[in-house]
């Protein structure tokens, strides 16, 4: 008897959850798996399917996070489902059969996990916190690219913009897997620090992969000046120039950073601050 393939909208899973599904020829053995995941907060089982044909279509059109899958079904195994499905389409799988002789060719197919039937409960949960933590690492690179991709997208952007002499009134930092819209009004200052510059701004620091002469093209030469070779302040931070040793100046900023001044930028500084040196 042909079982039907259930599944559960998406939108039931979106708080959170891992939407997970369930395929085995055998009802009793489905319900037992189900039952134990449906234990599980973090978990929604969205399908379960009976054969491997159902369960590649299953796979395909609910795009599920994990897959406690059967070895051995009519309408093929669960070697042959996974086969028709694209890499990406393929979720994270624990094989689960009555015969040991498969374990190895599932873990050749990159099988998260292999239970053998019968299996206890300890031996399932097992199973299951590495499942999660793999479908975790998944999603984690995955946010990861997409992030580095819009941040590419993001500056190349704003290079027209940069081109056209227009400064940027903005500036876009990826830091810790985050994409950080720090406008130009919220920075201290900037540093250089070996292939990056380290942004500071309220008490907090950004790094991005940048060259100082791109990024002082970028910024507006009305507030930010450069006052040595690896540093750029922004003249409304400024608070006072203390003379320091052999003729040099220090600029002091309001919280009281203290950054040198090298001499062969004190010109800039001075047209900015409207004062002689």
């Amino acid at each position: 008897m042909k079982t039907p393939r259930t599944s559960i909208p998406r939108s039931e899973a979106a708080a959170g959850r891992l939407r997970a599904i369930v395929v085995d020829d055998e009802p009793a053995a489905r319900r037992g798996i189900r039952l134990l995941l449906e234990r599980d907060a973090e978990l929604t089982v969205i399908g379960e399917a009976a054969t491997g044909t159902e369960a590649a279509d299953l796979m395909r059109r609910e795009r599920p996070d994990l897959a406690f899958l059967d070895v051995q079904m009519p309408g093929g195994s669960g070697f042959d489902a996974l086969r028709e499905l694209a890499p990406e389409e393929r979720p994270v799988v624990v094989f689960v059969t009555a015969y040991d002789e498969h374990a190895l060719r599932a873990f050749e197919v990159h099988a998260v996990d292999y239970l053998l039937k019968p299996f206890d409960d300890a031996r399932f949960a097992a199973a299951l916190a590495r499942v999660k933590d793999e479908v975790r690492r998944r999603r984690s690179d995955r946010v990861n690219a997409r992030l580095t991709q819009l941040l590419e997208l993001l500056q190349h952007a704003d290079v027209p913009a940069a081109s056209a002499a227009a400064p940027a009134d903005r500036i876009l930092i990826r830091s810790s897997g985050e994409i950080f819209f720090l406008k130009s009004d919220e920075i201290d200052w900037i540093e250089a620090e070996g292939d990056y510059m380290k942004f500071h701004a309220a008490g907090r620091a950004h790094l991005m992969r940048e060259t100082m002469a791109r990024l002082e093209a970028r910024l507006d030469p009305a507030r930010f000046v450069r006052i040595h070779r690896s540093t750029i302040v922004n003249i409304d931070r400024v608070q006072k120039l203390s003379p320091s040793f052999g003729g040099e100046y220090a600029v002091m900023l309001r919280d009281g950073t203290r950054l040198k001044l090298s001499r062969g930028y004190h010109e800039r500084i001075a047209r900015l601050l409207r004062q002689e040196l």
